[in-house]
């Protein structure tokens, strides 16, 4: 009893010297930004000074320059003003698409599925070239509604083929039921379809939120507008100016908007991770 008591216990510790390693890893950057953002040039441009102490006293000018000296919070407007129109047109479009498609029978909706997959799959640094061109039609240069129209070209073939692995896995005898009872065909799919498969479209509304939030190459090419850019070129812009890099600046902007996002990652956790499986799974 003393030996498998022993070796469970050693089993656990190792277990746990592990998860923390990988903890430990995963939060090292994190950790890094926070104490850089409070240095000073003097504390962190030294060679000799440890990066993790503080060998002169901490300071908050950094984020006087982040918040002053540049336009931050509009920044941070434009990009979730952006996540919440591209997660609007996402679910839109996804939802009607993928609810067609499961619905489809034989070996053409699995087709159309895959089809609208394999567009994920091609790199945004070939789609900005002939997106480039629409927008210069439209005449949206050096504005947001640039972006919110080209994001759904990444978000949605992805999100269509998360969803059609939801609405298959729903049995067609919810809605007949539904019908049975009086609803019509759009009140049966919002009464009875919808809310088995909320967490698909939550899946789909953290996954097309993150994308704009950390997407750069659209951003780069299609807004030069420092009052219209978004957070992921607004802040580089403004704090590299020549070879003179704002790093304690550029590393407070990461934490601030990282640290919401992170809590809200963790709480939703549980069901982002659902999401996911239960889409791959059932698919």
């Amino acid at each position: 009893m003393e030996s498998l008591t022993l070796r469970r216990i050693a089993s656990r510790t190792a277990t746990y010297v592990v998860v923390a390693i990988f903890a430990l890893f995963a939060a090292f950057p994190f950790i890094w930004a926070t104490i850089t953002m409070f240095k000073r040039d003097g504390d962190l441009y030294n060679p000799t000074h440890n990066p993790f102490l503080f060998k002169q006293p901490a300071t908050l000018d950094n984020l006087k320059l982040l918040f002053h000296g540049t336009p931050y919070l509009t920044f941070v407007r434009n990009s979730v003003f952006i996540g919440v129109m591209v997660v609007a047109i996402t679910l839109v479009m996804s939802l009607p698409a993928a609810y067609a498609l499961a619905r489809l029978t034989g070996r053409w909706g699995e087709r159309l599925g895959v089809g609208i997959f394999l567009v994920y799959l091609v790199p945004p640094t070939l789609l900005f070239i002939p997106l480039s061109r629409v927008v210069a039609t439209w005449g949206l240069q050096a504005s947001i509604c640039s972006l919110i129209g080209a994001y759904p070209s990444v978000t949605r073939p992805l999100s269509s083929r998360l969803l059609i692995a939801f609405f298959k896995s729903t049995p067609r005898d919810i809605e007949e039921q539904a019908q049975v009872d009086g609803y019509s065909r759009i009140g049966a799919l919002v009464k009875t379809v919808l809310p088995l498969t909320l967490p698909g479209i939550f899946t789909v509304v953290v996954f097309s939120f993150t994308l704009t939030m950390h997407e750069f190459v659209y951003a780069l090419a299609f807004v030069s507008v420092s009052s219209e850019k978004p957070i992921g070129t607004g802040v580089v812009t403004e704090l590299v100016r020549g070879d003179v890099f704002f790093w304690q600046s550029l590393m407070a902007a990461a934490v601030i908007v990282a640290v919401p996002v992170a809590l809200a990652y963790n709480f939703f956790l549980d069901r982002f991770v659902k999401g996911f499986t239960l889409g791959a799974v059932k698919g």
